[in-house]
């Protein structure tokens, strides 16, 4: 099992900077996959960026160049620094933690956290 809590959404205007955060509550050594999904109203949840195979990353075409994945282990925790954001950044983002099985794969998501990029 994996809880992960989510901070830092809110309200900000077009071209500003938020950062999110997500806490584990096990070490992220153990978790193989860890990042951020979003969805916005009407659309599908997206993979936004991502650790993978330890240290690895993967971003969303749209995202790459503004937004910036990074972990602190000792704090279990996962960021997501987002600059130079745009309207169709507002979405709820979602933190998700991938834990391989003997057979399959668990996922494991937070609460989420709304981020609105409004003038």
């Amino acid at each position: 099992q994996v809880q992960l809590v989510e901070s830092g959404g809110g309200l900000v205007q077009p071209g500003g900077s938020l950062r999110l955060s997500c806490a584990a509550s096990r070490s992220i050594f153990s978790i193989n996959a860890m990042g951020w999904y979003r969805q916005a109203p009407g659309k599908e949840r997206e993979l936004v960026a991502q650790f993978t195979s330890g240290s690895t990353s993967n971003y969303a075409d749209s995202v790459k160049g503004r937004f910036t994945i990074s972990r602190d282990n000792a704090k279990n925790t996962v960021y997501l620094q987002m600059n130079s954001l745009k309207p169709e950044d507002t979405a709820v983002y979602y933190c998700n933690a991938v834990v391989l099985a003997p057979v399959g794969s668990y996922d494991y998501w937070g609460q989420g956290t709304q981020v609105t990029v409004s003038s």
